[in-house]
């Protein structure tokens, strides 16, 4: 479910504006992430709980807007990933290992399966996603037989009422997550361009996008009209924004401040070397994570 925003009325006689932004899926990232560390949720967890980041691209991101450091390259912060037109999983080490902030310290050395075991309603855990749908349904990626972080993560937040964040750019927008994912699985493909994974639906997360990103850091209603372009924008997302000329102004100013986000770097080493390589066999390029 997309995350609740409320934004208020316009006060009466208030000139209202428009304006209409292109974000490179960087821009996209540094957006998303700046609201994630911004939501009461995770500040109140930053005071008084536990806060977990799994690895990810957007979470390196978010990792930065949290402590203030840099982590590059940003891509091997995750596992799997999609990159060079294939599927594929990171298979050297992230390069920051603060995951795990317990009362706003790191806790060195944590594990984040023994660690969200103390997990209580207050306490958050931050997932990016590949798909997002209409609906505000989240999907990830799993190529993992032992179904990966979500796997790990989803059964012990959602009885436990606490705050499972998920930032996904609009770039990701599938019709319908449910949908997708009826057509996926590690074992379901017989060939593939890559790691063969499943389409994980995960409801009851708190799915944040562009649009509640803008709506929570600059109380402005933000409209999705497009998508993609080429010469750096492939994957892109073109939103109009609309409200209080004042409003207006400081999203404006807050999206100026990440036009130039460098594109995402990636790590070294990989799982697959290339799908041609496995014949585009599905399970043997599954083969390579040897049982991950």
């Amino acid at each position: 479910m997309f995350y609740e925003v409320r934004i208020p009325e316009e006060s009466a006689g208030a000139k209202t504006v428009s304006a209409m932004v292109v974000l490179n899926p960087s821009e996209s990232r540094r957006l998303l992430a700046k609201a994630t560390v911004a939501l009461p949720e995770v500040r109140h967890a930053w005071r008084h709980g536990m806060i977990i980041i799994a690895r990810g691209i957007t979470n390196a991101y978010v990792t930065e807007e949290l402590l203030g450091i840099t982590v590059e390259p940003k891509a091997g912060q995750t596992v799997g990933m999609v990159c060079r037109g294939m599927t594929n999983a990171n298979s050297g080490p992230p390069p920051c290992t603060a995951h795990v902030f317990r009362k706003g310290k790191v806790v060195e050395g944590a594990d984040s399966n023994v660690e969200i075991l103390n997990f209580t309603e207050e306490d958050v855990f931050i997932k990016g996603a590949n798909a997002v749908d209409p609906q505000g349904t989240a999907g990830i990626y799993v190529a993992s037989v032992k179904a990966g972080t979500i796997g790990m993560a989803w059964p012990i937040v959602t009885p436990r009422g606490s705050h499972l964040i998920i930032p996904v750019s609009l770039e990701k927008l599938v019709p319908s997550v449910i949908e997708a994912s009826k057509h996926t699985g590690v074992y379901h493909f017989k060939y593939s361009t890559g790691l063969p994974v499943r389409l994980v639906p995960v409801p009851m997360a708190k799915v944040i996008t562009e649009i509640q990103a803008l709506a929570l850091l600059a109380g402005v209603r933000a409209y999705h009209i497009g998508s993609g372009g080429v010469g750096g924008s492939e994957g892109s997302v073109h939103l109009a924004l609309e409200g209080e000329e004042e409003k207006v102004e400081k999203a404006f100013q807050l999206i100026k401040s990440i036009k130039g986000e460098p594109p995402v770097t990636l790590p070294d080493t990989f799982f697959v070397s290339s799908p041609e390589d496995y014949d585009f066999d599905a399970l043997k390029q599954l083969a390579t994570l040897k049982g991950i």
